[in-house]
Protein backbone atom coordinates (compact mmCIF):
# COMPACT_ATOMS: atom_id res chain seq x y z
CA UNK A 1 0.00 0.00 0.00
CA UNK A 2 1.72 3.33 -1.25
CA UNK A 3 0.58 5.89 1.64
CA UNK A 4 0.72 8.58 -0.40
CA UNK A 5 -2.49 7.29 -2.59
CA UNK A 6 -4.89 6.70 0.59
CA UNK A 7 -6.62 8.27 3.13
CA UNK A 8 -4.15 10.11 5.72
CA UNK A 9 -4.46 11.54 9.31
CA UNK A 10 -4.34 15.54 9.37
CA UNK A 11 -5.35 16.34 12.68
CA UNK A 12 -6.40 15.41 16.38
CA UNK A 13 -7.64 16.48 19.49
CA UNK A 14 -7.82 14.36 22.50
CA UNK A 15 -9.20 15.08 25.92
CA UNK A 16 -8.28 13.61 29.35
CA UNK A 17 -9.37 10.46 30.25
CA UNK A 18 -10.93 9.70 34.09
CA UNK A 19 -13.51 10.54 36.20
CA UNK A 20 -14.79 13.83 34.12
CA UNK A 21 -17.39 16.71 35.26
CA UNK A 22 -19.38 16.31 31.53
CA UNK A 23 -22.14 14.46 32.20
CA UNK A 24 -22.64 12.15 28.73
CA UNK A 25 -20.80 11.57 25.53
CA UNK A 26 -22.97 14.99 24.08
CA UNK A 27 -20.68 17.24 26.07
CA UNK A 28 -17.42 14.80 25.72
CA UNK A 29 -18.06 15.01 22.13
CA UNK A 30 -18.02 18.15 22.11
CA UNK A 31 -14.44 19.26 23.60
CA UNK A 32 -12.89 17.63 20.67
CA UNK A 33 -14.95 17.71 17.57
CA UNK A 34 -13.81 21.37 16.78
CA UNK A 35 -10.66 21.42 18.09
CA UNK A 36 -9.62 18.27 15.55
CA UNK A 37 -10.75 20.57 12.78
CA UNK A 38 -8.80 23.71 13.52
CA UNK A 39 -6.10 21.35 14.16
CA UNK A 40 -6.36 20.08 10.20
CA UNK A 41 -6.79 23.67 9.87
CA UNK A 42 -10.45 22.90 7.98
CA UNK A 43 -13.54 24.06 8.38
CA UNK A 44 -17.19 22.27 9.13
CA UNK A 45 -18.33 23.13 5.54
CA UNK A 46 -14.89 20.94 4.43
CA UNK A 47 -16.24 17.80 6.24
CA UNK A 48 -18.09 15.46 4.31
CA UNK A 49 -18.96 12.80 6.43
CA UNK A 50 -18.56 11.94 10.73
CA UNK A 51 -17.98 8.65 12.04
CA UNK A 52 -18.71 7.92 15.61
CA UNK A 53 -17.41 5.37 18.10
CA UNK A 54 -19.77 4.95 21.18
CA UNK A 55 -20.03 1.68 22.61
CA UNK A 56 -23.05 3.06 25.15
CA UNK A 57 -24.87 -0.12 25.58
CA UNK A 58 -26.05 1.02 29.14
CA UNK A 59 -24.15 3.69 29.92
CA UNK A 60 -27.02 5.93 29.08
CA UNK A 61 -30.58 6.22 27.95
CA UNK A 62 -29.72 8.16 25.26
CA UNK A 63 -28.46 6.76 22.14
CA UNK A 64 -28.56 7.62 18.49
CA UNK A 65 -25.00 8.80 19.61
CA UNK A 66 -24.03 10.04 15.96
CA UNK A 67 -26.80 12.60 16.20
CA UNK A 68 -25.46 13.86 19.50
CA UNK A 69 -22.41 15.70 17.69
CA UNK A 70 -24.12 18.28 15.81
CA UNK A 71 -25.65 19.01 19.53
CA UNK A 72 -22.20 20.47 20.97
CA UNK A 73 -21.22 21.91 17.60
CA UNK A 74 -24.39 22.89 15.79
CA UNK A 75 -22.29 23.34 12.55
CA UNK A 76 -22.12 19.74 12.20
CA UNK A 77 -26.16 19.38 11.66
CA UNK A 78 -26.31 18.79 7.93
CA UNK A 79 -23.11 16.34 7.85
CA UNK A 80 -23.91 13.15 6.97
CA UNK A 81 -23.10 10.89 10.27
CA UNK A 82 -23.05 7.19 11.09
CA UNK A 83 -22.16 5.57 14.11
CA UNK A 84 -20.28 2.63 14.84
CA UNK A 85 -20.02 -0.06 17.79
CA UNK A 86 -17.60 -3.09 17.56
CA UNK A 87 -17.16 -3.47 21.76
CA UNK A 88 -13.74 -2.47 22.35
CA UNK A 89 -12.71 -1.80 19.21
CA UNK A 90 -15.44 0.98 18.43
CA UNK A 91 -13.77 3.38 18.35
CA UNK A 92 -11.03 1.47 15.53
CA UNK A 93 -14.64 0.18 13.63
CA UNK A 94 -15.19 3.84 13.31
CA UNK A 95 -11.72 4.92 12.05
CA UNK A 96 -11.85 2.66 9.79
CA UNK A 97 -15.08 3.18 8.37
CA UNK A 98 -13.56 6.77 7.70
CA UNK A 99 -10.89 5.51 5.66
CA UNK A 100 -12.99 3.29 3.62
CA UNK A 101 -15.22 5.92 2.77
CA UNK A 102 -12.73 8.67 1.91
CA UNK A 103 -10.70 5.77 0.02
CA UNK A 104 -13.51 4.73 -1.78
CA UNK A 105 -14.07 8.55 -3.04
CA UNK A 106 -17.39 9.08 -1.36
CA UNK A 107 -16.03 12.09 -0.05
CA UNK A 108 -12.66 13.97 0.69
CA UNK A 109 -12.89 14.63 4.23
CA UNK A 110 -14.22 12.62 7.45
CA UNK A 111 -14.44 13.50 11.27
CA UNK A 112 -13.75 10.79 13.50
CA UNK A 113 -14.95 10.98 16.73
CA UNK A 114 -14.85 8.47 19.79
CA UNK A 115 -16.52 8.70 23.41
CA UNK A 116 -17.63 7.16 26.25
CA UNK A 117 -19.48 8.54 29.74
CA UNK A 118 -18.79 5.29 32.03
CA UNK A 119 -18.51 6.49 35.38
CA UNK A 120 -22.27 7.85 35.83
CA UNK A 121 -23.43 4.57 36.30
CA UNK A 122 -22.47 1.98 39.70
CA UNK A 123 -19.12 -0.27 39.25
CA UNK A 124 -21.76 -3.65 39.47
CA UNK A 125 -23.85 -2.18 36.19
CA UNK A 126 -20.52 -1.10 34.75
CA UNK A 127 -19.25 -4.52 35.13
CA UNK A 128 -22.89 -5.92 33.76
CA UNK A 129 -22.67 -3.22 30.69
CA UNK A 130 -19.18 -4.60 29.71
CA UNK A 131 -19.71 -8.29 29.71
CA UNK A 132 -22.07 -7.70 27.29
CA UNK A 133 -18.93 -8.32 25.34
CA UNK A 134 -18.96 -11.55 26.00
CA UNK A 135 -20.72 -14.55 25.04
CA UNK A 136 -23.30 -14.52 28.09
CA UNK A 137 -25.00 -17.81 26.97
CA UNK A 138 -21.66 -19.56 28.16
CA UNK A 139 -19.38 -16.45 29.98
CA UNK A 140 -21.87 -14.72 32.35
CA UNK A 141 -20.83 -16.95 34.99
CA UNK A 142 -17.66 -15.54 35.26
CA UNK A 143 -19.56 -12.93 36.67
CA UNK A 144 -17.66 -9.35 34.69
CA UNK A 145 -14.99 -9.01 32.23
CA UNK A 146 -12.14 -9.16 34.54
CA UNK A 147 -13.77 -12.50 35.33
CA UNK A 148 -13.26 -13.94 31.88
CA UNK A 149 -9.44 -12.67 31.77
CA UNK A 150 -9.02 -13.84 34.75
CA UNK A 151 -9.77 -17.44 33.40
CA UNK A 152 -7.54 -16.27 30.23
CA UNK A 153 -4.79 -15.71 33.02
CA UNK A 154 -5.39 -18.59 34.99
CA UNK A 155 -5.28 -21.03 31.50
CA UNK A 156 -1.74 -19.76 30.74
CA UNK A 157 -0.62 -20.10 34.19
CA UNK A 158 -1.90 -23.90 34.39
CA UNK A 159 0.16 -24.45 30.82
CA UNK A 160 3.26 -22.69 30.99
CA UNK A 161 3.30 -21.84 34.75
CA UNK A 162 2.60 -18.65 37.39
CA UNK A 163 3.21 -15.71 35.85
CA UNK A 164 2.45 -12.90 38.10
CA UNK A 165 5.84 -11.19 38.41
CA UNK A 166 5.52 -10.92 34.74
CA UNK A 167 1.98 -9.22 34.37
CA UNK A 168 3.29 -6.99 37.29
CA UNK A 169 5.93 -5.91 35.29
CA UNK A 170 4.01 -5.07 32.38
CA UNK A 171 1.49 -2.75 34.48
CA UNK A 172 4.43 -1.20 36.28
CA UNK A 173 5.94 -0.69 32.60
CA UNK A 174 2.75 0.81 31.56
CA UNK A 175 2.07 2.95 34.63
CA UNK A 176 5.80 4.43 34.60
CA UNK A 177 5.25 5.65 30.88
CA UNK A 178 1.93 6.95 31.31
CA UNK A 179 3.31 10.04 34.35
CA UNK A 180 4.44 11.79 30.69
CA UNK A 181 0.83 11.51 29.36
CA UNK A 182 -0.72 14.59 29.82
CA UNK A 183 -4.03 13.22 29.27
CA UNK A 184 -3.79 9.51 31.36
CA UNK A 185 -6.12 9.25 34.15
CA UNK A 186 -3.15 7.39 36.44
CA UNK A 187 -0.12 10.06 35.96
CA UNK A 188 1.91 7.85 38.75
CA UNK A 189 4.67 5.29 39.03
CA UNK A 190 3.46 2.89 41.13
CA UNK A 191 6.30 0.42 41.16
CA UNK A 192 7.00 -2.73 40.45
CA UNK A 193 6.69 -3.88 44.12
CA UNK A 194 3.25 -2.01 44.50
CA UNK A 195 1.88 -3.76 41.55
CA UNK A 196 3.18 -7.58 42.32
CA UNK A 197 1.75 -7.68 45.78
CA UNK A 198 -1.82 -8.21 46.80
CA UNK A 199 -2.66 -5.26 49.46
CA UNK A 200 -5.97 -3.14 50.66
CA UNK A 201 -5.03 -0.77 47.79
CA UNK A 202 -4.19 -3.17 45.07
CA UNK A 203 -6.92 -5.85 45.90
CA UNK A 204 -7.25 -9.34 43.91
CA UNK A 205 -10.06 -8.69 41.45
CA UNK A 206 -10.73 -12.09 39.49
CA UNK A 207 -8.71 -15.20 39.31
CA UNK A 208 -5.05 -14.22 39.62
CA UNK A 209 -5.54 -10.64 38.24
CA UNK A 210 -5.27 -7.50 40.50
CA UNK A 211 -6.29 -4.24 40.72
CA UNK A 212 -3.27 -3.09 39.07
CA UNK A 213 -4.04 -6.19 36.26
CA UNK A 214 -7.07 -4.22 35.20
CA UNK A 215 -7.63 -1.30 33.12
CA UNK A 216 -9.98 1.69 34.50
CA UNK A 217 -13.30 2.89 33.71
CA UNK A 218 -13.14 5.79 31.95
CA UNK A 219 -14.59 8.86 31.10
CA UNK A 220 -13.29 10.58 27.49
CA UNK A 221 -13.19 11.34 24.11
CA UNK A 222 -10.53 11.57 20.77
CA UNK A 223 -11.32 13.03 17.60
CA UNK A 224 -9.22 12.71 14.06
CA UNK A 225 -9.53 14.05 10.69
CA UNK A 226 -9.18 11.99 7.63
CA UNK A 227 -8.44 13.69 4.39
CA UNK A 228 -7.99 12.39 0.91
CA UNK A 229 -4.05 12.91 -0.79
CA UNK A 230 -5.59 15.90 -2.40
CA UNK A 231 -6.36 17.72 1.07
CA UNK A 232 -3.62 16.21 3.00
CA UNK A 233 -1.23 17.82 0.52
CA UNK A 234 -2.06 21.19 1.77
CA UNK A 235 -2.25 20.05 5.51
CA UNK A 236 0.63 20.79 8.17
CA UNK A 237 0.65 17.10 8.61
CA UNK A 238 -0.01 14.11 7.14
CA UNK A 239 0.14 10.65 8.50
CA UNK A 240 -0.48 7.98 6.11
CA UNK A 241 -1.53 3.95 6.39
CA UNK A 242 0.99 1.91 5.25
CA UNK A 243 -1.17 -0.98 6.30
CA UNK A 244 -4.32 -1.99 8.50
CA UNK A 245 -5.91 -5.03 8.63
CA UNK A 246 -9.28 -6.16 10.54
CA UNK A 247 -9.81 -9.64 11.30
CA UNK A 248 -12.43 -11.62 13.76
CA UNK A 249 -12.46 -14.85 16.22
CA UNK A 250 -14.90 -16.58 16.94
CA UNK A 251 -17.42 -15.35 20.09
CA UNK A 252 -17.68 -18.06 22.73
CA UNK A 253 -14.18 -18.80 24.53
CA UNK A 254 -15.31 -22.63 24.13
CA UNK A 255 -14.84 -22.72 20.38
CA UNK A 256 -11.16 -21.70 20.61
CA UNK A 257 -7.68 -21.60 22.62
CA UNK A 258 -8.05 -18.75 24.37
CA UNK A 259 -4.49 -18.32 24.62
CA UNK A 260 -4.01 -18.31 20.97
CA UNK A 261 -5.62 -15.05 20.30
CA UNK A 262 -5.67 -16.19 16.35
CA UNK A 263 -7.55 -13.02 15.12
CA UNK A 264 -5.10 -10.61 16.76
CA UNK A 265 -2.06 -12.67 14.79
CA UNK A 266 -3.99 -12.73 11.28
CA UNK A 267 -4.99 -8.99 11.77
CA UNK A 268 -1.50 -7.95 12.91
CA UNK A 269 0.05 -10.27 10.46
CA UNK A 270 -1.74 -9.10 7.52
CA UNK A 271 -1.24 -5.86 8.65
CA UNK A 272 2.78 -5.74 8.19
CA UNK A 273 2.39 -8.22 5.09
CA UNK A 274 0.00 -4.98 3.89
CA UNK A 275 2.87 -2.74 5.37
CA UNK A 276 6.15 -4.80 3.79
CA UNK A 277 8.05 -4.28 7.23
CA UNK A 278 8.52 -6.52 9.96
CA UNK A 279 7.30 -6.44 13.19
CA UNK A 280 10.92 -5.18 14.44
CA UNK A 281 10.79 -3.13 11.63
CA UNK A 282 8.42 -1.20 14.15
CA UNK A 283 9.47 2.47 16.17
CA UNK A 284 6.76 1.49 18.36
CA UNK A 285 3.27 -0.50 19.63
CA UNK A 286 -0.11 0.86 20.72
CA UNK A 287 -1.45 -1.84 22.02
CA UNK A 288 -4.59 -3.19 23.73
CA UNK A 289 -3.78 -3.97 27.35
CA UNK A 290 -7.13 -4.22 29.04
CA UNK A 291 -5.57 -6.12 31.24
CA UNK A 292 -1.73 -7.02 31.47
CA UNK A 293 -2.80 -10.60 30.33
CA UNK A 294 -3.83 -9.24 27.30
CA UNK A 295 -0.82 -7.30 26.61
CA UNK A 296 1.21 -10.31 26.70
CA UNK A 297 -0.71 -12.86 24.71
CA UNK A 298 -0.15 -9.60 22.56
CA UNK A 299 3.83 -10.01 22.07
CA UNK A 300 3.04 -13.82 21.48
CA UNK A 301 0.61 -12.98 18.86
CA UNK A 302 2.81 -10.39 17.14
CA UNK A 303 5.55 -12.73 16.75
CA UNK A 304 7.70 -11.18 19.37
CA UNK A 305 8.11 -14.56 21.68
CA UNK A 306 6.91 -18.13 20.96
CA UNK A 307 3.69 -19.23 22.60
CA UNK A 308 4.24 -18.98 26.19
CA UNK A 309 7.53 -17.16 26.27
CA UNK A 310 5.97 -14.08 26.50
CA UNK A 311 7.90 -13.22 29.28
CA UNK A 312 11.19 -13.03 27.39
CA UNK A 313 9.65 -9.29 25.96
CA UNK A 314 9.51 -8.80 29.68
CA UNK A 315 12.71 -10.44 30.70
CA UNK A 316 14.58 -8.66 27.94
CA UNK A 317 13.24 -4.88 28.20
CA UNK A 318 12.29 -5.24 25.16
CA UNK A 319 8.88 -3.25 24.82
CA UNK A 320 10.35 -0.24 27.12
CA UNK A 321 10.59 2.85 26.39
CA UNK A 322 14.49 3.08 25.72
CA UNK A 323 13.62 -1.14 24.33
CA UNK A 324 14.24 -2.08 20.61
CA UNK A 325 10.61 -1.77 20.36
CA UNK A 326 8.44 0.38 22.89
CA UNK A 327 5.14 -0.85 23.49
CA UNK A 328 2.03 1.88 25.16
CA UNK A 329 4.54 4.70 25.53
CA UNK A 330 1.17 6.34 26.02
CA UNK A 331 0.86 4.20 29.67
CA UNK A 332 -1.83 2.21 27.41
CA UNK A 333 -5.47 1.54 28.58
CA UNK A 334 -3.62 0.60 32.00
CA UNK A 335 -2.09 4.37 33.41
CA UNK A 336 -4.24 5.76 30.37
CA UNK A 337 -7.92 4.64 30.73
CA UNK A 338 -10.10 2.47 28.88
CA UNK A 339 -13.52 4.81 27.75
CA UNK A 340 -14.88 2.14 25.44
CA UNK A 341 -15.91 4.18 22.42
CA UNK A 342 -12.95 6.78 22.84
CA UNK A 343 -10.19 3.59 23.08
CA UNK A 344 -9.05 2.83 19.51
CA UNK A 345 -9.50 6.63 18.02
CA UNK A 346 -6.76 7.59 20.96
CA UNK A 347 -4.31 5.07 19.97
CA UNK A 348 -4.17 6.33 16.59
CA UNK A 349 -3.92 9.63 17.51
CA UNK A 350 -1.07 8.97 19.71
CA UNK A 351 0.79 7.22 17.22
CA UNK A 352 0.29 9.61 14.76
CA UNK A 353 1.45 12.31 17.82
CA UNK A 354 4.80 10.12 17.38
CA UNK A 355 5.31 10.15 13.70
CA UNK A 356 4.01 13.95 13.57
CA UNK A 357 6.79 14.67 16.57
CA UNK A 358 3.97 16.49 18.51
CA UNK A 359 3.66 14.39 21.06
CA UNK A 360 5.25 16.46 23.96
CA UNK A 361 7.24 14.78 26.69
CA UNK A 362 5.65 11.15 25.49
CA UNK A 363 8.11 11.59 21.82
CA UNK A 364 10.29 8.96 21.57
CA UNK A 365 13.68 10.24 19.59
CA UNK A 366 13.15 8.66 16.27
CA UNK A 367 9.47 7.42 15.22
CA UNK A 368 9.14 6.72 11.39
CA UNK A 369 6.89 3.64 11.74
CA UNK A 370 4.41 2.71 14.48
CA UNK A 371 1.58 0.15 14.58
CA UNK A 372 -1.70 0.45 16.48
CA UNK A 373 -3.96 -3.13 18.44
CA UNK A 374 -7.04 -2.57 18.71
CA UNK A 375 -9.49 -5.71 19.72
CA UNK A 376 -12.96 -6.05 21.03
CA UNK A 377 -13.82 -8.56 23.24
CA UNK A 378 -11.56 -11.48 24.04
CA UNK A 379 -9.70 -10.97 20.44
CA UNK A 380 -12.68 -11.67 18.88
CA UNK A 381 -12.82 -7.93 16.58
CA UNK A 382 -9.15 -7.60 16.04
CA UNK A 383 -7.81 -4.24 14.09
CA UNK A 384 -4.19 -3.54 13.47
CA UNK A 385 -2.68 -0.32 11.53
CA UNK A 386 0.60 0.54 10.57
CA UNK A 387 1.41 4.35 10.40
CA UNK A 388 4.33 6.43 9.05
CA UNK A 389 4.31 9.99 8.64
CA UNK A 390 3.97 11.16 4.78
CA UNK A 391 4.63 15.04 5.23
Amino acid sequence: MNPNEHPHIIGWSHAAFGKRAEPDTTSLMGLVSADALAHAELAAEDLDAIFVGVYNNGFSRQDFQAALVAIADDRLGRIPATRLENACATGSAAVFAALDFVAAGRGRTALVVGAEKMTSVPGEQVGDILLSASYRAEEERYGSFAGIFGFIAETYFERYGDQRDVLARIAAKNHRNGVANPWAQIRKDLGFEFCNEVSARNPMVAGPLRRTDCSLVSDGAVALVIGNPEVSANARRAIGFRGRSHANDVLPLSRRDPLEFAGARQAFGVALADAAVGVTELDLIESHDCFTIAELLQYEAFGLAEPGKGRRVVDEGLAERDGVLPINVSGGLKAKGHPIGATGVSMHALAAMQLAGEAGELQLPAAELAAVFNMGGAAVANYASVLERVA
